[in-house]
């Protein structure tokens, strides 16, 4: 490291969240020496496996009702200080262009994560800013002229100090949690920790996990123990050897886990004919006549291995016609096809999910600058926060935002 002891500014962190408090912090005030430190001897490695490798910069249509975590009208105080427009423009300006594709997600047009990247880190070098890795920061604390940082490499001091250590989410970029510890040395409680957007694990000997690799759009449904429905998302599923992912496996995650902990008999069903209800599949059984049950399943696209499944734990023989199906047999399939229970065993951990829910509350933060109200001069952004949006670049919006209103605000 340089033998500079002393900085304006120290942010821990340089993920989406920590480079956007940077650059900003050095373009609204050019004379400060800014510091940004990483642990990880390769920068933005969430940044590089987002959206399979293209980053899914932000969504088009950008709400806050889809976030969790803190109340929605402090995500939507922030989230409207650098909203979806003024993430395009800002990445236009450094020459990395977004497409908007069909599911509302926008991506750089050259669809690499790495232009993203490279755009950020090159604009934190313009805006002056003073990067380096890998520097793990082992501790962190207040001292009468502001807060130390330091590590095996040594100590530094700063008069501001930024968080924007993530979470726990893919501990292999660097997020292990080590910045819950620092936030609540500084006064800061902190809600309860889990993973969300993560896959979902069924029973070894579950039959859907001999489906692995077939992949269709699925209506998932959260019930409370008593059955009342929760929220339902609909939207691609995959069957996997280990048991479920997707998009609406990832999103739902959160909210089952989160549900678990206050319900223990929760739990999730699955429709695989999104677009007909129990009533409609059954009203169309019961009018098949001498046609075949198999056929008219076909017919609404279910893969040949999902339909055999469904006809085993059914008790119905493939060749069955319509007017053969007895009701008990009729009612068993049609509740495998809508309203199949998933016996869910746990989840993948945060090793595979895309963000971690939980951390400090907004209400413990002042959201027109996004500082500490426990410690003056200590400011948070991103993952450490608690909010967590679905897939779709919600999370990356959130880092935007909040670590341009951070940057400005130092």
């Amino acid at each position: 490291m340089s033998n500079l002891l002393e900085a304006d500014v120290i942010i821990v962190g340089a993920g989406a969240a920590g480079l956007m408090a940077a650059i900003w912090a050095g373009r609204t005030n050019y004379g400060r020496s800014i510091v940004l430190l990483d642990s990880a001897k390769k920068l933005g490695a969430k940044i590089l496996v987002a959206g399979g490798g293209r980053c899914n910069v932000t969504h088009y249509e950008m709400k806050p009702n889809r976030y969790a975590g803190s109340t929605r009208p402090a995500i939507a105080r922030v989230l409207r200080r650098f909203d979806v427009s003024e993430t395009v423009r800002f990445f236009s300006d450094m020459d990395v262009e977004l497409k908007r594709e069909s599911t509302g997600k926008l991506f750089p047009t050259s669809d690499r994560s790495k232009d993203v990247l490279n755009a950020l880190l090159t604009a934190a070098k313009n805006a002056n800013v003073h990067i380096y890795n890998p520097r793990r920061v082992d501790s962190v604390g207040s001292i009468s002229t502001g807060f130390f940082v330091s590590g095996d490499w040594g100590r530094m001091q700063c008069k501001q100090l930024v968080l924007a250590t993530g979470g726990k989410s893919l501990p292999k970029s660097g997020s292990d949690g080590k910045g819950y510890e620092f936030v609540s040395s500084f006064g800061h409680r902190l809600t309860r920790t889990f993973p969300a957007l993560v896959p979902l694990t069924l029973p070894k000997d579950s039959d859907i996990c001999q489906l692995s690799g077939i992949t269709l759009p699925c209506t998932l449904r959260l019930h409370s123990g008593t059955g009342k429905v929760i929220i339902q998302l609909t939207n691609s599923t995959l069957c996997t050897h280990f048991g479920l992912s997707g998009p609406s496996v990832l999103d739902i995650s959160r909210y089952y886990l989160a549900s678990k902990f206050e319900d223990p008999d929760a739990y999730l069903t699955i429709n695989w004919l999104p677009e007909k209800s129990n009533n409609d599949i059954d009203k169309e059984l019961q009018i098949l006549g001498h046609k075949s049950v198999h056929k008219y399943l076909q017919s609404c696209m279910l893969p040949e291995r999902l339909l055999k499944m469904l006809f085993n734990l059914s008790k119905v023989n493939l060749d069955t016609q319509g007017d053969q199906l007895q009701r008990k047999q009729r009612q068993r399939l049609v509740q495998a096809v809508t309203e199949m229970r998933l016996d869910v065993s746990g989840d993948r951990g945060y090793k595979y999910a895309e963000v971690t829910a939980g951390g400090v509350p907004l209400g413990e933060l002042f959201l027109d600058r996004m500082e500490s109200r426990c410690c003056p001069g200590l400011f948070l952004c991103g993952e450490i926060c608690d909010v967590d949006g679905p897939i779709g670049g919600f999370n990356f919006q959130w880092a935007w935002a909040s670590g341009y209103v951070v940057g400005v605000s130092l």
